[in-house]
């Protein structure tokens, strides 16, 4: 069975609690906070070049999903 992922923005207490409830008896949907923290590394004058290429273990579009919709939903095999 596949897992399905509701990942909430932090400021949308309203969003978590509906979801959460929502799917409360599904057994293959899960339900979490937005955990990632700012950007950890950045570039700074004379640091040199960025050397990671891509944030591999997230879909791009997720953090405009989080800002405009409140939630992004990932479908995981």
């Amino acid at each position: 069975m596949h897992r399905e992922l509701f990942i909430v923005a932090r400021d949308r207490s309203d969003l978590y609690r509906y979801l959460s409830q929502t799917f409360s008896d599904a057994e293959n949907v899960e339900v979490i906070w937005d955990r990632r923290a700012e950007e950890r590394r950045r570039l700074s004058a004379g640091s040199g070049p960025e050397r990671r290429r891509r944030e591999r273990r997230l879909r791009l579009d997720v953090d405009d999903e989080l800002r405009t919709v409140g939630y992004s939903f990932l479908a995981l095999d």
